[in-house]
């Protein structure tokens, strides 16, 4: 479900932000549970009595503002039901009595009900449409249709609804009775909810949560009402729950049994190291020097732009303009792709290759970077090397370094290099777009897409192309976890925590740039190798926020180069990536020096001063349009770099 799929319109749809599912098998206790449901369904959801309260005081400006609360209220109501259970009318005559895994619910009338749907119904047609009133009419007689057949209150449902045995315990219990049942009453498809096709990205996601609310009530509801059980007959219908999955019924059975939730030991104190790590001189330190022989670029083949983030839009979302997403993040589109991360990977490896003119068995290791692999054994490295025909390598396996990856690559590389006296492939690949679920900031973020780099020994006599090497681990736990996947908090999805990933990209940007003012320049020139940067293409986490640290840190927005507008934050491939673009857009026509930072998940970091050569570079035209102004322009940075960037990143 995590996964985006293409309609028949040609539009990507994201099936997880409409059609909640929770991950059961992460939960163990009812606490943690309830932490879920009010973060993704109370804390943005209206009561009824609120909505009410905004009726009267004329708090709404628009039919839509109004339809969005009757929206997130609806989910509410059906924050357990929607998540945890199936619904089956059943008569109660046939009903199973003595089951551990049929539930009745037990629900309250909805205290003064009527009065708040008359409310709605009134205030609506006396509210201007905010943009479209034909579709906005639409739309509201579906969620209406829902909100004004409610008799129930919502406040008090509980996750777990007592079985059918225990109903009956209960006098006085209330549940649903259908005086009558038609299962042939007309519900939407998946494919009715995936093909819904709207102008307007905002209406075109409010019409999905109508479909999805809709299909939650799949009967006549005008049908219905609470009944006690002294008041059914057999010929009643009664709505049973069943466990919606094997995962849920497991978490009920944990429950049952009282098993203990387990607590991971609190992190000790963290402490810098006794003296600093110094950065790596190439030159100095190693006697085979590495050439960067090949790099190359696989952009995903999926364009997602901000409008169908809207289109998109979850129902645990704060509202957002396609614009705003832009100002927060710098990101327009970001590339998602239809191939697996292995595909990704291995078509980056086979085109790296062919440009450096190398055969697999001249390969004398195989590294990839990634963090979004779920393969273990074998590596994607060594899967690679299966794939490739390559009988026998010195090495091959899998860094996980996040958003370092590149940096980290490299310098293994570097090391290998001395060892082996041959090539090294260097692979940077990830896959995000299935790993993101329904959280926002997330998907504001990521995108897919890898790299592929050739890192060979330089001839004989030849300075090589990689001056500095640094890298960085480690830091307060809460920078460690800043980033986390799976985090079964969060379905077992990534998950952002901006403010500590803003401290630690902070933190270790200046302690580079620091460090770089420190070291001489190369060469024997005067000042020091920070004034011999000619162009710095940082990891392309989020560029309002990268701009505004780096000026923190002295640093002017025009010594940047950003692709993140078209590509979204790639991890690990984003700093090969960028490189190519750079080379494509035209900034890279000659050789440069080029300081490539980067920093996050993990509270890891590091950065390469390199020499790249767009001649090594196989541009690829096709896979990514450049930006629509001249290339002069991708350098350009962003006038928004003061802009609250919370939002995007937690």
């Amino acid at each position: 479900m995590n996964a985006f799929v293409l309609n028949r319109h040609g539009r990507m749809v994201f099936p997880s932000n409409v059609m909640p599912e929770l991950d059961f098998s992460t939960l163990e206790t009812l606490e943690q549970l309830d932490d879920v449901i009010r973060r993704d369904f109370e804390t943005k959801a209206p009561s009824g009595t609120d909505i009410l309260a905004k009726v009267r005081t004329d708090a709404y400006d628009t039919r839509y503002d109004l339809m969005r609360d009757l929206a997130l209220n609806l989910f509410w109501a059906n924050r357990f039901s929607i998540t945890m259970y199936d619904k089956r009318p059943t008569r109660w005559g046939d009903l199973p009595r003595s089951r551990e895994d049929v539930f009745l619910p037990v629900l309250q009338p909805w205290e003064d009900g009527e009065t708040k749907i008359a409310a709605v119904e009134q205030a609506y047609p006396q509210l201007p449409a905010k943009w479209d009133a034909e579709v906005e009419d639409r739309v509201f007689a579906v969620l209406f249709d829902v909100y004004g057949s409610r008799r129930h209150q919502a406040t008090t449902l509980p996750a777990v609804k007592p079985t059918v045995a225990e109903f009956l315990e209960h006098s006085g219990a209330l549940t649903f009775r259908l005086r009558s049942y038609d299962p042939d009453f007309p519900v939407y498809g998946h494919d009715d909810i995936v093909d819904c096709d709207e102008d307007v990205p905002e209406l075109e996601a409010l019409h999905r949560w109508a479909m999805v609310l809709h299909n939650q009530y799949p009967w006549d509801r005008s049908q219905v009402e609470l009944a006690e059980a002294r008041q059914l007959r057999d010929d009643d219908w009664v709505v049973a729950f069943h466990p919606r999955d094997r995962e849920v019924r497991g978490f009920l059975r944990r429950l049952r049994a009282g098993a203990p939730p387990r607590h991971a030991p609190a992190p000790r104190e963290s402490r810098p190291p006794v003296r600093p790590f110094d950065a790596v001189d190439v030159r100095q330190r190693f006697a085979v020097r590495p050439r960067l022989e090949a790099l190359v670029a696989v952009h995903g083949d999926q364009v997602c732009g901000n409008d169908d983030l809207i289109r998109n839009s979850a129902y645990n979302w704060s509202p957002m303009s396609a614009e705003e997403i832009a100002a927060k993040t710098g990101i327009e589109q970001r590339r998602y792709s239809s191939l697996p991360l292995e595909e990704l990977a291995l078509r980056a490896a086979e085109e790296a290759l062919a440009k450096a003119g190398r055969e697999p068995d001249e390969i004398g290791a195989v590294l990839v970077c990634t963090c979004t692999s779920s393969r273990l054994i074998p590596s994607l490295a060594t899967y690679l090397c299966g794939q490739l025909g390559m009988h026998q390598v010195y090495a091959a396996y899998d860094l996980i370094a996040a958003c370092a990856g590149m940096p980290y690559g490299v310098a293994d590389a570097t090391r290998l290099l001395q060892e082996v006296q041959r090539p090294v492939l260097v692979v940077c690949a990830e896959k995000f777009s299935d790993k993101i679920g329904n959280v926002r900031t997330s998907r504001m973020i990521f995108g897919d897409g890898a790299a592929g780099l050739v890192v060979g020994p330089a001839p004989d006599g030849a300075d090589g192309d990689i001056d500095v090497l640094k890298t960085y681990a480690s830091g307060p736990a809460s920078e460690v976890n800043s980033i986390l996947w799976p985090n079964p908090e969060f379905d077992n999805n990534i998950t952002v925590f901006g403010p500590q990933v803003k401290a630690l990209a902070g933190r270790y940007l200046a302690q580079m740039i620091a460090e770089l003012e420190q070291l001489p320049a190369p060469d024997g020139r005067d000042g020091s190798l920070m004034d011999a940067i000619d162009l710095i293409v940082p990891h392309q986490a989020n560029k309002t926020m990268v701009i505004q640290l780096a000026e923190r840190a002295g640093l002017s927005a025009d010594q940047l180069y950003f692709d993140i507008e078209q590509v979204g934050n790639t991890s690990s491939a984003s700093i090969p990536l960028a490189i190519h673009d750079a080379v494509r857009d035209g900034v890279i026509t000659e050789p440069v020096r080029v300081f490539a930072p980067g920093f996050g998940a993990g509270a890891v970091a590091g950065y390469a001063v390199l020499r790249v050569d767009p001649a090594v570079v196989a541009v690829s035209t096709s896979s990514v349009p450049a930006p629509s102004d001249d290339g002069a322009a991708a350098v350009r940075a962003t006038t928004s770099a003061s802009e609250d960037v919370r939002e995007a990143f937690g």
